[in-house]
């Protein structure tokens, strides 16, 4: 038990370790940091904007580093603010078309390493891996709420 553990846990921090230098390094040329490639992909799929809140959930970010993202994203004019009631309260965050044409480049970027780093994986395993990947981040957040 304690191997699978130790497996799974160096596994994961690896993983981790890797993505967030990839992540790092492409992002450098933008003078941004690597966590702001996830901002840039959910911000991507909605092209109509979101909240700050509803992107805070998505990107599993605390609302001081959502805030500090706009804020950086706006002042490199990378995403606009849309007013909803004619107030910037629950405003929409859009990528403008110069923050678009990064995103794209970004997300094009991820998909290249997800796929590099799928090599060798039958699609059969590949959907596998990601619904247990899935249960086990279910199953962590759970217990990490009622506690061990």
């Amino acid at each position: 038990m304690v191997d699978r553990f130790e497996k799974f846990s160096f596994a994961i921090s690896e993983m981790s370790h890797y993505w967030h230098k990839i992540a790092a390094d492409e992002m450098k040329k933008y003078e941004l940091k690597g966590p702001y490639v996830v901002y840039f992909t959910t911000l991507y799929r909605f092209p109509e904007g979101i909240t700050a809140a509803k992107l805070g959930e998505l990107c599993s970010r605390d609302k001081s580093d959502v805030s500090r993202a706009i804020s950086i994203l706006e002042k490199k004019g990378l995403i606009t603010k849309e007013c909803v009631n004619k107030n910037l309260y629950r405003a929409l965050i859009k990528l403008n078309e110069e923050g678009m044409e990064l995103a794209k480049h970004i997300n094009e970027k991820a998909k290249a390493a997800v796929e590099y780093s799928s090599q060798g994986i039958s699609e059969e395993h590949r959907e596998i891996f990601y619904d247990t990947l899935e249960l086990i981040c279910k199953n962590l957040q759970a217990l990490s709420r009622k506690g061990l």
